[in-house]
């Protein structure tokens, strides 16, 4: 299986304001180097993290072994905090009962 690594990035200035997200993909086994990067005029620092990683895993082609690098806490602690199933349990909604912000990002 073919192996691709991800770097992924994105924030805003002001917070809420323009923001910004890319991602870089390396793959390992073709040696082939692919850079993807994108603007909002109007978000937040999470939601263009958020869009860079979504972006950068819809670009693959094909199934493949990925190594996902991100500076991003509210990213990573989705997936090894289990903050996303704890959401999707609790019908989208936070351990304080609030909606959970930029479910939507996924969707298209």
């Amino acid at each position: 299986m073919d192996k691709v690594i991800i770097y992924t990035d994105g924030g805003c200035s002001p917070n809420p304001g323009t923001g910004g997200w890319g991602a870089v993909l390396i793959s390992t086994t073709h040696n082939v180097e692919k850079q993807i990067y994108g603007n909002e005029a109007a978000s937040t620092n999470n939601r263009m993290e958020l869009t860079a990683a979504i972006r950068a895993l819809e670009s693959l082609k094909r199934p493949c072994h990925v190594e996902f690098y991100t500076d991003s806490q509210y990213l990573r602690k989705a997936f090894t905090e289990g903050w996303l199933e704890k959401w999707q349990k609790n019908n989208w909604r936070t351990a304080a009962k609030k909606p959970v912000l930029n479910q939507d990002c996924g969707k298209s």
